[in-house]
């Protein structure tokens, strides 16, 4: 395909939302999410797609490089507030592929992959030394010159535009908007008393964070409409922070409090599912929705409910008889399927055939050489080396041989597991507690039901691995 032809590409990706908090995913949900399973029942649902880890930065470094994080520097965990830029300067990116091939490409939303940030003149720090950055310190913060461009951004790795947060705009430092490379305003207030999960920091004079989505959202919409009168096609990546915590009602929008059954989590789930039905209206005002090929997803597993303050127990959280990962066994950060499962939903009028259903095995790394086969090119060899090209299973063509043999999963805490066809070999599954899991596992997926275990227990097809790894 070439530019003529090639659509307009959204790429909406949540953060914390789980396969079974969709209701195209799960009949049983307790949040409504009408424009998500609108979108399934005019387009295609992946049911065997996975997020490249179980947690935010490796698995936004994954979807924008089509590498693995863990080929990164960055082993396990997450980057924070003002770490350096992750994604090497030199790295092909999916805007920098599409760039070249005469995409408009911008950035809306949660960034976390970190940004070259500067301290004020006679302070000097290192901003590179492996430091404690989950907890930056008010000296350091006081200390950022907020007002000097960042680079190493999204600005330096092929988008045209960025408006966002630096990391996650309701639990991370700095509070506040960046667009393009600099602060919209700037953070010169120190936040002393987090709301319950966040973290102290420096942000912007009367920063609220219910507010975030929601101006994340209206500027989606104007770039959407700024591009009515363009030449070239365009490339959208939305990264809304909900619904990851806090899940308080501080947080969640007045507009979005009670729409769901399963407390401010849920609601923060059908704030998500606001944002896409804000991107398709856009996209209808505009006459852009038979051009637009728009995927919704998750960037990884979601946590099992709203987070008892103060309790300690292996699962402190307020359910409200509500599955977030449907039936698959663990949650986000977890090396187990509910981990990394995700809801992943495409459409493309009059190429992609509507309500239909994949099983084709999925990696969200795969969207590299997917927008690289809608555009009639490819990525150099040195390039997106785990990206896969599943066109032919968004167009619902008959597969003779998977078009994807094997993903590595990644946790938490740096711990792998392989998925080869219906088996699974998965090490040991630590995240903030130990829940008594075996070392290792090797596992078939299809005969033990899924994976349709709770998180204390071994699948009754699993079997713990000591030395030879045999079929199960």
């Amino acid at each position: 395909m070439d530019t003529q032809s090639s659509p307009n590409i959204v790429f909406i990706m949540a953060d914390d939302m789980g396969y079974g908090d969709v209701g195209c995913y799960n009949p049983n949900s307790k949040i409504p999410t009408p424009n998500m399973d609108k979108l399934a029942q005019e387009g295609i649902r992946f049911t065997d797609a996975h997020s490249p880890s179980a947690v935010c930065t490796p698995t936004r470094y994954g979807v924008l490089t089509g590498q693995y994080c863990w080929r990164s520097r960055l082993k396990h965990g997450v980057l924070y507030g003002y770490e350096p830029p992750l994604i090497e300067p030199e790295r092909l990116t999916v805007p920098r592929l599409l760039k070249d091939a005469g995409y408009n490409t911008a950035c809306v939303g949660k960034w976390h992959l970190g940004l070259e940030f500067s301290t004020t003149p006679g302070y000097d720090f290192d901003f590179n030394a492996p430091l404690p950055w989950q907890n930056a310190g008010r000296e350091l913060e006081e200390h950022i010159n907020f007002t000097a461009p960042l680079t190493g951004g999204p600005i330096d790795l092929g988008f045209d535009y960025f408006y966002g947060n630096a990391g996650c705009p309701t639990c991370q430092p700095p509070y506040g908007f960046i667009e393009n490379d600099t602060f919209v305003e700037i953070p010169n207030v120190y936040h002393e008393v987090p709301e319950f999960t966040s973290r102290p920091g420096m942000m912007v004079p009367g920063w609220e964070h219910k507010d975030a989505d929601p101006i994340i959202a209206q500027k989606a919409v104007e770039y959407i409409e700024g591009q009515t009168d363009a030449d070239a096609p365009f490339f959208l990546y939305l990264t809304p922070s909900a619904p990851h915590e806090p899940c308080t009602e501080a947080v969640v929008p007045d507009f979005a409090r009670g729409k769901s059954s399963a407390g401010p989590r849920g609601d923060l789930v059908w704030l998500v599912d606001w944002m896409v039905g804000e991107v398709m209206d856009a996209l209808a005002r505009t006459g852009k929705t038979d051009e637009t090929l728009i995927f919704v997803t998750s960037d990884n597993g979601a946590l099992p409910g709203d987070r008892i303050q103060g309790d300690n127990s292996p699962m402190p959280y307020h359910l409200y008889d509500h599955k977030s990962c449907g039936d698959w066994r663990g949650y986000k950060a977890h090396i187990w399927e509910g981990g990394h499962r995700e809801p992943l939903i495409a459409r493309w009028p009059g190429v992609i055939a509507p309500n239909t259903q994949t099983d084709a095995l999925t990696c969200l790394t795969d969207l590299m050489a997917t927008c690289a086969a809608i555009v009639g090119t490819e990525a150099p060899d040195d390039a997106g080396q785990d990206s896969c090209n599943v066109l032919p299973a968004l167009l619902d063509e008959e597969i003779e041989h998977p078009l994807r043999e094997a993903i590595v999963h990644h946790s938490s805490t740096g711990v792998f597991s392989i998925r080869h066809g219906e088996r699974r070999l998965a090490s040991t599954a630590r995240w903030s507690s130990e829940i008594g899991c075996p070392r290792a596992t090797v596992s078939n997926l299809r005969r033990s039901e899924r994976n349709k275990q709770s998180v204390e227990q071994t699948p009754r097809d699993c079997r713990p691995v000591d030395g030879v790894v045999g079929e199960v």
